[in-house]
């Protein structure tokens, strides 16, 4: 059926029925494929900038392979998230080239032309118990096209060790700020940088830490202005926040 509808969507542009503008905006919706599990949606990328990406967490790994199928077909790069091993092999079956980010437990498919890196995202982790969070949100920017740099264990701790950061701080476009504990990082962060930073509480810390709910207060309750925070170990969704933000710098400079 979605077939029919592309062919008669071009048919109607052929014979100046529709207009292109008119149809770019039904591709927009355009189309979903039904798994009878999952509701896989072809047309993110051409209404997000980035095709679905797969969480895996709580799937099984046949259902995780089948949807990487589906995805992999016609796309640039597909990333799967919170991915065991065992995960990866199965991908892995179907894809030898696939790549598994052990620390980010993350899986990535790349397809098409090498993408040339054009937003700057520094990702910062306070400890090093931060660094698979913080890896999930390097990854994730990287394959949704930034040149990702990186800063771990840099946290409030030992001032010194961030304040030797201040010109990786300065050259980004946007700052990941990853941080358990108190989650201080971000704040302090905010207070030197003029970019945009996003914070990402992570659940490491000691039991009045309360599994990241300490971090995520002490971050939405930070003094420093320009901080926006997600979701406890968010990395997926501070990277791809961070390349909304560098998509909008591009057009902006474009």
């Amino acid at each position: 059926m979605v077939r029919d509808e592309l062919r008669q969507l071009l048919e109607d542009v052929k014979n100046n029925r529709l207009d292109v503008g008119d149809a770019l905006n039904r591709l927009k919706n355009l189309p979903y494929e039904d798994l009878g599990f999952a509701v896989v949606d072809h047309h993110r990328a051409l209404r997000k900038g980035f095709p679905e990406v797969v969480f895996c967490q709580g799937k099984t790994v046949d259902q995780v392979a089948q949807i990487f199928e589906k995805l992999c077909d016609g796309h640039r790069s597909i990333l799967g998230t919170r991915a065991g091993r065992e995960v990866f092999d199965a991908v892995r079956e179907i894809y030898p080239d696939a790549v598994y980010y052990e620390s980010a437990r993350s899986i990535v498919v790349y397809r098409g032309e090498k993408q040339v890196k054009k937003g700057k995202v520094l990702v910062m982790s306070a400890g090093t118990s931060d660094i698979p969070v913080a890896d999930e949100a390097a990854v994730t920017a990287e394959v949704m096209g930034n040149e990702v740099r990186k800063a771990y264990d840099v946290g409030v701790a030992g001032i010194h060790r961030l304040l030797d950061k201040l010109d990786l701080i300065r050259w980004a476009q946007v700052i990941i700020v990853v941080a358990g504990m108190e989650g201080a990082l971000a704040s302090v962060v905010g207070g030197l940088a003029d970019q945009p930073v996003i914070a990402v509480p992570t659940s490491v810390g000691y039991g009045a830490s309360f599994n990241g709910l300490s971090a995520l207060l002490c971050m939405l309750n930070g003094c420093a202005s320009g901080v926006g925070v997600v979701n406890i170990d968010n990395g997926f969704g501070a990277g791809a926040l961070a390349n909304a933000i560098t998509q909008m710098i591009e057009r902006k400079d474009t």
